[in-house]
């Protein structure tokens, strides 16, 4: 498997030439430009992750593209008259062998009610993105795109669910908000994760990288 982070949570999954993107969000412009994109995985509405402005680029480039997605983000997308193919918790979807499954429900807390969208993680074979969220996914997991901050989080809430999940490796994703300064992040994962055996793996961004 190989993965580009294009930034935040935007990510374009390389599977023998089948090519998936993830969350085209408002803190990336590279998806604009991506070209050969069999699927896009949507886990929320929250314009970090969801830029219609980039979705519409994204179909115009790639005009056979599957968009899957839960019913919340699907009804903002048939309003812009977008198809778009629905699988949510416990749901999954066969593209070219590569079975992409949904979990969870709702976005995480970020105070009260504000902001608790419905939230779907995918699992794409053994990689895994939550969205917003740290639902356990059905499956096991080997590669895990870890949001490292925001303010639904901290960073105990990433190390604790990437020790419950014991995946081979993570990388930090949902990490556009962090400043340069704020390089240290990483640097907690790979020192407590290493502890339990999980690699940290930094990733360039526009840089396909083997995982």
């Amino acid at each position: 498997m190989k993965i580009k982070k294009l930034g935040h949570c935007c990510l374009v999954i390389d599977i023998n030439g089948t090519r998936i993107l993830t969350d085209p969000g408002s803190f990336s412009t590279g998806q604009d430009e991506e070209k050969n994109i069999s699927a896009v995985l949507i886990t929320h509405e929250h314009q970090d992750h969801l830029h219609i402005d980039s979705v519409k680029a994204i179909l115009k480039n790639n005009p056979d593209v599957i968009i899957i997605t839960n019913t919340a983000v699907g009804k903002i997308l048939e309003s812009e008259g977008i198809k778009y193919t629905k699988v949510e918790n416990e749901e999954s979807y066969n593209l070219n062998g590569i079975k992409i499954n949904g979990f969870g429900t709702i976005h995480a807390e970020i105070y009260g009610d504000y902001g608790r969208v419905q939230n779907t993680g995918y699992t794409v074979n053994e990689f895994c993105i939550p969205g917003d969220a740290f639902e356990m996914p059905h499956e096991k997991v080997e590669i895990l795109a870890l949001p490292v901050a925001g303010p639904w989080m901290r960073v105990k809430d990433a190390i604790d669910y990437a020790q419950a999940l014991k995946p081979r490796v993570v990388f930090p994703v949902h990490d556009a908000i962090l400043a340069p300064v704020a390089a240290f992040v990483p640097k907690m994962l790979e020192h407590f994760l290493s502890e339990s055996g999980i690699k940290t793996k930094a990733m360039e961004l526009g840089k396909e990288e083997e995982v």
